[in-house]
């Protein structure tokens, strides 16, 4: 259930109002064709995880969205507050993309989000002080604003990167591999921190390479391999048939003792766990519970 034609059957079907829409869009990176042919939606307050194998253009997507990388055809349509329907994106992009050795302290980091608000001349106002000390409060960074951005932890480095992009007052975030390497304490921490942003009604888009993650804390998954493979409910999304056709031969079958059809993944030689590792602790029958995939 790929390509244009069928996509509809993935669009969400609450009555939000719609944020984003991609129409047939297809990019390119250093030269290789990376997305082809995607259309989906976003509306107000969504939070989805986007997921894929290893190279299934995830990164690319929020390039685009973000504005970072334009498209070599098809459209991106935004439904954002700004004049035109400008929308207001915060991009908290891969930390290993990031030179945590820069000195430059907490506040500063987060201030770097009112940039397109003061602009690169002025000095920042009461406002934007305001902003900051808010967003570090939201990420529960409050404490360490003044400490410099490279004796953090990673996941209070990330926590950081996020705070930057609600100072921005962004309309809709996208993280890209938020929890990658960090220990679980601070992935619960983060998502802790999400579940609270979504209770205020904040739209975002989270990569993840952990389905299993996927499936237990968001409403909406969308399956991409270059294509849109399959979007909507864990239910809907994450299925022998979808997952097959996103994985193909990196990830292997397997039965449970509760009648459970599992999804191990085998491109990175970390062989097959045992399965009450991969069933955690929901009960959930003729579901699929993939364990976490390669790096995109």
């Amino acid at each position: 259930m790929n390509g244009v034609a069928e996509q509809s059957t993935w669009l969400p079907q609450d009555q939000a109002p719609l944020l984003l829409e991609l129409i047939g869009v297809s990019a390119h990176y250093d030269g290789v064709l990376a997305l082809e042919d995607v259309t989906f939606q976003v509306r107000r307050g969504d939070r989805v995880a986007i997921v894929g194998p290893n190279g299934a253009g995830k990164s690319t997507l929020f390039n685009v969205i973000a504005g970072i990388l334009k498209p070599a055809q098809g459209q991106v349509v935004m439904h954002g507050s700004g004049p035109n329907g400008r929308l207001n994106v915060g991009y908290v992009p891969q930390r290993n993309r990031i030179d945590w050795r820069f000195p430059v302290t907490v506040a500063d980091v987060v201030m770097m989000g009112r940039v397109g608000r003061i602009g690169l001349l002025r000095r920042p106002g009461r406002r934007d002080r305001e902003a900051v000390a808010s967003a570090l409060e939201q990420v529960d960074m409050a404490h360490l604003a003044h400490r410099q951005i490279g004796e953090l932890s990673g996941g209070q480095q990330q926590r950081v990167f996020l705070a930057r992009a609600l100072a921005q007052e962004a309309e809709l975030l996208l993280l890209d591999e938020p929890f990658t390497g960090l220990d679980l304490p601070s992935q619960e921490a983060l998502l802790e921190i999400l579940e609270r942003l979504h209770g205020q009604g904040i739209t975002m888009l989270v990569a993840t390479h952990d389905l299993t993650q996927a499936a237990q804390f968001f409403p909406q998954i969308l399956l991409l391999n270059r294509r849109v493979i399959a979007y909507g409910t864990p239910e809907q999304v994450l299925t022998s048939e979808m997952l097959g056709q996103a994985y193909g031969s990196q990830m292997h079958a397997v039965s449970s003792h509760a009648g459970e059809l599992l999804l191990a993944d085998t491109c990175c030689g970390g062989g097959l766990p045992p399965v009450e590792k991969l069933l955690g602790t929901r009960e959930r029958p003729q579901r699929v519970w993939p364990i976490r995939t390669g790096r995109d």
